[in-house]
């Protein structure tokens, strides 16, 4: 299955790395700078500084699939327009892992020798579905959800789809943009997820928590969802407040670091919580390695005339 990376997205836009490309210096130069490890290739004929060793791995993959972007629209005679998953990086969204490859759209017929890590789609794009971001030619934020919604599967779909309304997307232009295209590949599975998609999500975890419970036809939960107890006012990242069920995905960055106030603190409101009758789940990211335990932890809480009810979204079940 294709997953989207657990990092949460940037809080500030990610600037593309220097990009240093081979027409620029002698091929010896760049062949001695890539053997020294100063040099990353990131594309044939562009190259990057090498990441520092101690650099997460996720703002490794993130540096150099931008760098890929920033490097085909300099090597290019004509500026593409980058699209689906290139856009989505482009926009600050989650990166899909494994997709090395760039995504532009262009109206003329891709030529059969072209380059092997470029997908040209040919699409006569709208003049208001084009945009400039970062210095370089895109889909707009909307095009570029309904581009990921239709082509890529549920999961990181859905991961987009959520980041991008978080961010600023406009539901009803991603809406009217789908009518538009009715009856073309992926629509109907495009339009049901940009129901369920939810900007009330603030990692691309809690959003894969939520398909999970989604998946097995649990009703559309709450996302950010305000509970008053005897203590405090508390926040919790989604639930069912009609069953007292709440859901905490707690990425490993808030523990890193972490004092023992903080720690208690933490701890005192989970005491709250459950104090004031509410059931909460807590979820890290390796317990999403495991879906069906997740899906049996969640479903302890669910009263049994609701699990009894319950029908699997075919959408979110399929590839």
């Amino acid at each position: 299955m294709v997953v989207v990376d657990d990092s949460r997205m940037p809080r500030r836009p990610v600037a593309p790395p220097t990009v240093h490309l081979a027409r620029d210096v002698t091929a010896a130069h760049a062949r001695s700078l890539v053997r020294d490890g100063a040099w990353l290739r990131v594309r044939p004929g562009a190259y990057i500084d090498a990441p520092r060793g101690d650099a997460p791995p996720g703002d490794t993959r993130r540096a150099v699939a931008l760098a890929r972007t920033t490097a085909l629209a300099r090597q290019s005679a004509r500026s593409p327009t980058f699209s689906h998953t290139s856009a989505a990086l482009l926009w600050g969204l989650p990166l899909v892992p494994g997709d090395r490859r760039i995504h532009v759209v262009q109206e003329s017929r891709p030529g059969s020798s072209g380059d092997a890590g470029v997908v040209r789609h040919r699409i006569v794009l709208p003049g208001t579905h084009r945009t400039h971001h970062r210095g370089l030619a895109v889909t707009t934020l909307e095009r570029t959800v309904v581009d990921c919604l239709r082509s890529l599967p549920p999961l990181p779909g859905l991961v987009i789809a959520d980041a991008a309304l978080h961010v600023g997307a406009d539901r009803d232009t991603c809406a009217r943009m789908l009518d538009a295209m009715a009856g073309t590949r992926g629509i109907v599975k495009a339009r049901e997820l940009l129901a369920l998609a939810d900007g009330g999500s603030e990692s691309p975890g809690e959003t894969r928590v939520r398909f999970e419970a989604l998946r097995i036809g649990l009703p559309v939960p709450e996302t950010q969802v305000c509970v008053q107890t005897g203590r405090s006012t508390w926040w919790a990242d989604l639930g069912w407040v009609p069953w007292r069920l709440l859901v905490e995905y707690d990425g490993r960055d808030k523990y890193d670091g972490a004092t023992t106030e903080a720690l208690l603190r933490e701890r005192r409101r989970q005491d709250a919580l459950e104090d004031s009758g509410w059931h909460v789940v807590r979820v890290m990211k390796e317990d999403l390695r495991d879906p069906a335990l997740l899906r049996h932890r969640l479903l302890r809480h669910v009263p049994a005339d609701a699990r009894a009810a319950l029908v699997a979204r075919r959408t979110l079940n399929s590839r």
